[in-house]
């Protein structure tokens, strides 16, 4: 048994010496050979992009992201006082009390429209805002100051200062967006980080929802929650169609119904702003209201059509021009009126002095009033 043992432990230990001097010298001759490849697979280059899928809207992403950027705001608060800190006695043993609380903040989104700095947002996003600060894709971060804003459109101007070239995003060629249409919505719901999603364009033109003074909507189905206000809404090419401003939600998130400020409104804010810090409309000084079928024909009026003047402001441009409470505006410089929205928005449109040609229906006749274009009142807190 003990031969047996000895003849066991000298072969064991000649084996491995056996092991360590080829491991030593020709490591390769113990490597595991490697396996043939059962089916032959075509392996791109190193380095190579890979291709789009089909379907795939990356290209416009890609294109389109690094201009929308995070919005962070803070406002500083006042705590309320306690009558106990007015007693200098109190104020001795316990020291002064810090007058204002802790600040609060906010979160929104923001596309960069110009290399040199300019940023369009919405004004909910900024308007109680001390400080700004804006972050961009690549992690820069930046003060930012408010150049405008505009709360009858939800619209406000940001500049970047002091920052190298940025990454803008185009505006597309002409204002061609189509129910059915593929759009891509941008921004940071919920402040996650840059989100992209993707739906329709469900319907245009929307209004009278209530949300603002000026509307014009494109509703959506791609998600918009909160945080993505401000963000940008481009379509299948990466280019700007629309700002997302809201949702309609029972729940907070979204339900598949969003808005978004056409690009075209979007940019004659910019510009009116940029140019001059502020938008300037026009204004008559009236009060109007649908004309419904049921008081058409309380008035003796045929059909429905037109804007009815249910107030005039004393001393305004329409009350000089003579225009009276029951007049129902029919056409303005010659174009129909269609309702009170299409006359509000005709009537902004107008430069203040401009003179105007209002056609009224009152009573059996129509009329026309030469009326001298008014400026229309800047909102309570808007500069």
């Amino acid at each position: 048994m003990r031969r047996l043992w000895l003849i066991f432990a000298q072969a064991v230990t000649v084996s491995v010496a056996v092991l360590f001097v080829l491991n030593t010298l020709k490591p390769e001759w113990l490597r595991q050979a490697t396996p043939a490849a059962v089916v032959a697979i075509l392996e791109a280059p190193a380095g190579a992009e890979p291709a789009p899928a089909a379907g795939s809207y990356a290209p416009a992403a890609q294109r389109s992201m690094p201009a929308v950027v995070h919005i962070f705001t803070t406002k500083g608060g006042r705590g309320q006082r306690h009558p106990l800190f007015d007693d200098p006695l109190f104020r001795h043993f316990f020291g002064e009390r810090p007058d204002s609380a802790p600040s609060e903040s906010g979160l929104g989104s923001g596309v960069i429209v110009s290399p040199d700095g300019y940023v369009l947002t919405n004004n909910h996003v900024i308007e109680t805002a001390d400080a700004i600060e804006v972050a961009l894709n690549d992690g820069r971060k930046f003060a930012a100051r408010l150049v405008g804003r505009d709360p009858e459109t939800d619209l406000a101007v940001l500049h970047i200062d002091g920052a190298d070239v940025l990454p803008a995003i185009t505006f597309p060629a002409a204002d061609s967006l189509a129910v059915g249409d593929v759009v891509l919505a941008i921004g940071n719901p919920f402040g996650v980080g840059q989100t992209v999603t993707m739906g329709i364009v469900s319907a245009l033109g929307r209004s009278q929802l209530g949300i603002n003074t000026f509307e014009n909507y494109i509703q959506t189905d791609a998600a918009i929650n909160p945080g993505n206000s401000g963000g940008a809404l481009v379509n299948s090419a990466g280019s700007l169609v629309g700002i997302n401003t809201a949702i309609y939600s029972r729940s907070g998130g979204s339900l598949g119904i969003g808005f978004a400020i056409p690009v075209s409104i979007a940019r004659d804010v910019l510009e009116q702003i940029v140019a001059t810090g502020e938008v300037v409309r026009g204004w008559v000084g009236v009060e109007i209201q649908d004309l419904t079928p049921e008081l058409a024909a309380s008035f003796g009026y045929r059909d429905a059509s037109g804007a009815l003047i249910a107030g005039v402001l004393r001393g305004s441009p329409a009350d000089r021009a003579g225009v009276r409470p029951g007049d129902v505006l029919v056409a303005l410089d010659g174009e129909t009126v269609r309702d009170p929205r299409a006359m509000l928005d005709m009537v902004a449109a107008l430069p203040p002095g401009k003179r105007a040609v209002f056609r009224v229906r009152r009573g059996a006749e129509e009329l026309d009033l030469d009326v001298a274009v008014g400026r229309r009142p800047v909102p309570q807190g808007a500069r």
